[in-house]
């Protein structure tokens, strides 16, 4: 199996190198593309105005200047020598990929941007915590990723899903002795708002800001993202890009249809 490894947080992540031993750990035909520069929250942008740079790190390593979208869309046209990839990875990012957050992932869009272009794909994410057994260790905050993500790829993999759709997969944040058990989600919306621009003074006296996020819990229903994360589960939630609500499509056949209203 060709495995194709992407992130958002940039080719030098800890996340990623959790991401590269997990996918050893399932063959030996192993890529990586990834962003040189963090690109948390991008998204699915796409690099139009300006060039991408591609650097190659060894023969199957490879950083671009671009997002993670333009890393899996050169790695698989034109990057990867040889047969397509027959898997996508994208991450394991730093922090959790739940609820409304998928819309602005760019771990997430890494493996839409696989589908895409006809490839299985998955997205990874570690909910963030201070590795307790190792204080001031970043690597070790991946150690739940690492132990349970390659069994479960496995079995998705013999299983197979649709090809419109990515699987969202979230490890929790506590020790992976403590973690026992998986649960298929599906993706809810926080009902607290979480996001915030925090406003500072530089050194001239000028104002900045950066975007952050307040640590606040919502109240998620049971079988969502959000519910199984607080329950210390691992969520796996299949994800598709197609956006419509169907409900309101069908109620709007009623208000709109035929000739255009005139004023």
């Amino acid at each position: 199996m060709r495995i194709l490894l992407t992130n958002d947080d940039g080719i030098h992540a800890e996340g990623l190198e959790a991401l590269e031993t997990i996918a050893r750990a399932l063959s030996d035909d192993v890529w990586i593309c990834a962003p040189e520069y963090e690109q948390s929250g991008a998204s699915r942008a796409l690099t139009l105005s300006d060039p991408i740079r591609v650097r190659q790190l060894d023969e199957r390593r490879f950083a671009t200047t671009g997002t993670p979208t333009d890393c899996v869309m050169m790695a698989v046209t034109e990057l990867v020598s040889g047969a397509k990839p027959d898997l996508v990875l994208s991450g394991v990012n730093r922090g959790a990929n739940l609820a409304e957050d998928v819309t602005m992932s760019g771990t997430v869009a890494g493996a839409i941007e696989g589908m895409a272009l006809g490839v299985p794909s998955i997205a990874l994410s570690q909910t963030y915590w201070p590795a307790r057994h190792d204080p001031g260790s970043i690597r070790a905050a991946f150690d739940p990723a690492e132990r349970f993500a390659p069994g479960i790829i496995r079995k998705l993999v013999e299983a197979g899903w649709p090809a419109d759709v990515i699987l969202n997969i979230n490890f929790p944040a506590r020790p992976a002795e403590e973690i026992t058990e998986v649960e298929v989600t599906r993706q809810t919306f926080r009902d607290v708002h979480i996001r915030q621009a925090e406003k500072r003074t530089d050194t001239r006296g000028r104002d900045y800001y950066w975007m952050t996020f307040r640590n606040e819990l919502s109240r998620p229903a049971e079988g969502t993202d959000l519910k199984a994360i607080y329950e210390g589960k691992i969520s796996v939630t299949p994800l598709h890009i197609d956006l419509t609500h169907m409900e309101t499509v069908n109620a709007l056949k009623g208000v709109l249809g035929g000739a255009p209203p005139k004023v």
